[in-house]
């Protein structure tokens, strides 16, 4: 393994551990409680099993991932493996959940290591001493030392970093021409979380275009150049990884169980925190209305239920002003929203760029205008995009504007006050970090009015952010909004942060399309 990512990644593994103690949230008892059903009933029964609240709803493969961890787990405490309505914890349930994150994340340690070693290294300056120079420990830093991942699976608990790290060794191997182990990856992906479903458009465009049908000089499509051999063999790599998946659940005709529990649209358009993408704006906006309304004697208080809206739950409500958003409007929003990359990539394909970029605007869509989107999901974008930081100026100051204003978002999930000086200390490392590697690695010196790679306008907006955790860390206890307004702080920070990432979604694009037309032009001159 390479120097600085075996240094990097003993110091960030020595951090996690340091982390044991902290705060837990729910997620926790929901991962014990699926060690427990897969431990404790025979297959048949894990996806009907409802005695707690946190029912199983992954996909197959991580439920045979927690049967594999419940085997380990009975050494420890039995007790953790009892079914049971309320939470349980125990020290020592508690080091082997915690310790199960830790280990599972040498997964994405290792596909850091090959995309440093067999992608990196043909690529420009890597041997370079300085932190802010070298390629690997800059690669290294924003993808083992993520801070939306540290703080998501460490202390709020979850297990993504492992599963991103199927995702970058998808990557990783179709960047070297390997698409079958590509798409044999991504599909084990789809089975252990089927989140990522929402990227899979740029998977199946991509190999479809690029892996079963051959280009011309000139990137158009020769139809007779299409493959079936290759089309016949991607499709049974991908249906192979889910006959095995699902295969004793569909010999159990629970298919339909399944799919109720991996899809349950009951839980309303937003979660209980709202996600800062479109829908956090489109519900501000009918909450001021209802506000000015009834100032103004438009709309009669008796004939307004309560704010579920912003009520901190997880339910289904509907909007009083603006019309209520049904589940298939945010489907046709969000295909919309997709549809021109997808394009792009069948029209005029331009190698691994295009499919990442597929992949960052199929996220970026589905996490702006999707159904229950979860706060946490932003990093089905912040890190696939980290992988174009370091070849474009453009992208890296984009990736700066994203990456500071999506891990922010996720800074509510920590609530307790003993977690605020971690998660602010450890922000300001990584950020500070990001800003001075990726500036000095494009040569851009920075401006004490302005932040490195940023215009002023966006500068000015990023810092805004300090006045807004000033008022949620302490002008709101101060005061005690907190106990009278309790989503406030939640919902500033969801629209604040949402504004930041829509115009980093438009900005995006708007190049991409941009470069695109540049592209076809230059072609039809050439001719």
């Amino acid at each position: 393994m390479a120097p600085s990512i075996t240094y990097v990644a003993a110091a960030i593994t020595c951090l996690k551990l340091l982390l044991i103690p902290s705060y837990r949230s729910t997620d926790f008892e929901v991962h014990r409680n699926w060690l427990a059903i897969t431990h404790s009933l025979p297959i048949k029964k894990w996806y009907y099993e409802d005695t707690s609240i946190w029912t199983l709803d992954y996909p197959p493969l991580f439920a045979w991932f927690e049967f594999g961890l419940s085997q380990i787990a009975q050494f420890f405490d039995p007790q953790m493996l009892v079914i049971r309505k309320d939470p349980y914890a125990s020290l020592a349930t508690i080091y082997f959940q915690r310790l199960s994150v830790i280990f599972s994340d040498f997964l994405l340690i290792y596909a850091a290591h090959e995309l440093c070693t067999k992608v990196l290294r043909h690529h420009g300056r890597t041997n370079e001493a300085n932190i802010f120079y070298n390629r690997n420990f800059i690669m290294t830093i924003m993808l083992i030392s993520n801070f939306g991942l540290l703080i998501v699976d460490h202390i709020h608990f979850q297990y993504n970093g492992f599963l991103f790290g199927l995702l970058l060794l998808s990557v990783v191997r179709i960047c070297q021409g390997k698409n079958l182990q590509g798409a044999f990856w991504f599909a084990v992906l789809l089975n252990f979380k089927h989140i990522f479903l929402y990227i899979s458009p740029a998977y199946f465009v991509y190999l479809l275009r690029c892996y079963c049908f051959k280009s011309t000089f000139d990137t158009k499509i020769s139809w007779r150049s299409f493959s079936f051999r290759r089309f016949i063999s991607l499709g049974l790599v991908v249906l192979s990884v889910f006959a095995i998946s699902f295969g004793p659940f569909i010999y159990l005709k629970q298919i339909p169980q399944i799919l109720s529990r991996l899809f349950p649209f009951k839980r309303g358009l937003c979660h209980a925190y709202w996600a800062p993408n479109f829908w956090a704006i489109y519900n501000v906006i009918d909450k001021a209305a209802v506000i000015i309304g009834l100032r103004t004697g438009l709309l009669d208080a008796h004939m307004i239920g309560g704010s579920t809206m912003t009520g901190g739950l997880v339910q289904e409500f509907r909007h009083t002003v603006l019309p209520s958003v049904k589940p298939h409007i945010t489907l046709l929003l969000t295909i919309i929203s997709i549809l021109p990359i997808l394009m792009k990539i069948w029209s005029n394909p331009q190698g691994i760029q295009s499919f990442l970029q597929g992949i960052i605007l199929c996220a970026f869509g589905s996490f702006l205008f999707g159904w229950h989107v979860h706060e946490k999901a932003v990093l089905m974008i912040l890190i696939p995009f980290s992988l174009l930081v370091l070849e474009s100026k453009r992208d890296a100051g984009l990736f700066l504007i994203m990456s500071t204003v999506g891990n922010y978002s996720l800074f509510p999930l920590l609530f307790t006050q003993k977690e605020t000086p971690i998660k602010i200390c450890a922000m300001l490392l990584y950020t500070l970090y990001l800003f001075m590697a990726l500036s000095r690695f494009h040569g851009v010196r920075s401006k004490f009015y302005q932040l490195p790679l940023l215009s002023i306008p966006e500068s000015l907006y990023l810092m805004g952010l300090v006045p807004v955790e000033f008022f949620n860390s302490l002008l709101s206890p101060m005061l005690g909004l907190d106990v009278r307004l309790p989503f406030l702080s939640l919902m500033l920070t969801s629209v604040y942060c949402s504004l930041g990432l829509i115009y980093s979604w438009f900005k995006f694009y708007y190049h991409i399309l941009l470069d695109n037309s540049a592209v076809k032009k230059d072609k039809q001159k050439k001719h």
